[in-house]
């Protein structure tokens, strides 16, 4: 019985004992449960709150689509939301500004830096609309010119370079006389051993227009000469010190043709004086001539000439 109650005794106090650890256990402080520093939760450790974020930067390209038409302004490198300023200058009276490699017209342009970035800016040879029936607008200057007051080059007709000496020997289209042609022919007794091949208009290969300017440009046909003749007032002047014509539409713009003269042999003849202008259209009763426009201070006319001979080209669009 004394044995039995020493032993309830113990299990009674192993009882206390655990019950005191249990309590002891639950009061320790958890580490864990600490309040922790939201700055070095938020920054990865890092407590400099005044670190700045990196800037950004890109870089804007602008070219231009023909260096001796026109200059760019505005390219570079930039931090991005930067505003940016794009400019395109034509480098004379002869060349305009037409369009950015994106479509955009703007000129100047405004733009937000916002990426890595390339624009060309697209120059072609300026362009004028005369209000005429058919639409069609002429360019400021002659081929091989840059601004309307340059005489430019001198093309045989039906060929797309100058040279140094005009005459039949040299002409491209025949044999060396005006009755030995072998292109643009209507008439046996002008063509080489009879040859015709009822040609009346040049083709695009033999335009000097198309073939130095290039694009939709073109030499104006006879009956286009005479548009611009009937629907255009045409005013002897000077611009810059050389002679020739304003000739203004009825919508008030105006173009000027100079008095370039005409090469023959190896002479340059009456520039200041006379100015003559190709137009792509074949004389058919005689096809070793071809129709123009010329004129003098007095008079503006068209009519035809040796095919050979050395005129100005005004191209048209």
């Amino acid at each position: 019985m004394k044995h039995f109650k020493f032993l309830a005794a113990v299990c009674c106090m192993a009882a206390v004992f655990t019950a005191m650890s249990i309590t002891l256990v639950s009061c320790k402080k958890d580490k864990t449960d600490e309040p922790k520093d939201p700055s070095i939760e938020q920054n990865g450790g890092n407590q400099n709150e005044d670190e700045t974020p990196a800037l950004v930067t890109y870089t804007l390209t602008v070219l231009s689509s023909n260096e001796e038409m026109g200059t760019v302004t505005g390219g570079g490198s930039y931090e991005e939301g930067t505003e940016v300023t794009l400019t395109a200058t034509p480098t004379s009276d002869g060349y305009t500004f037409v369009k950015w490699s994106d479509e955009n017209t703007d000129n100047p342009r405004a733009l937000t830096v916002a990426e890595d970035l390339e624009l060309t800016a697209i120059f072609d040879y300026a362009v004028v609309d005369l209000g005429l029936p058919s639409r069609l607008k002429w360019a400021t200057c002659n081929v091989g010119a840059t601004s309307p007051e340059e005489y430019g080059d001198y093309y045989a007709w039906g060929e797309t370079e100058p040279k140094t000496t005009y005459s039949w020997a040299t002409y491209k289209w025949c044999n060396g006389s005006s009755s030995t042609l072998t292109k643009y022919c209507t008439r046996e007794s002008n063509g080489k051993d009879g040859f015709t091949d009822g040609k009346t208009v040049l083709e695009f290969s033999d335009d000097a227009a198309r073939a130095n300017w290039g694009g939709q440009w073109r030499m104006p046909t006879d009956a286009e000469w005479t548009e611009l003749r009937e629907n255009c007032t045409w005013t002897w002047t000077t611009k810059n010190g050389v002679n020739g014509y304003e000739v203004k539409g009825t919508n008030g713009n105006s173009i000027f043709l100079p008095a370039a003269g005409y090469r023959d042999g190896g002479g340059l003849i009456d520039a200041g004086g006379y100015g003559g202008y190709w137009s792509s259209s074949l004389y058919t009763d005689a096809p070793y001539s071809a129709w123009l426009v010329y004129f003098g201070s007095d008079d503006v006319l068209g009519g035809n000439f040796d095919r050979y001979y050395g005129q100005s080209v005004r191209p048209v669009l």
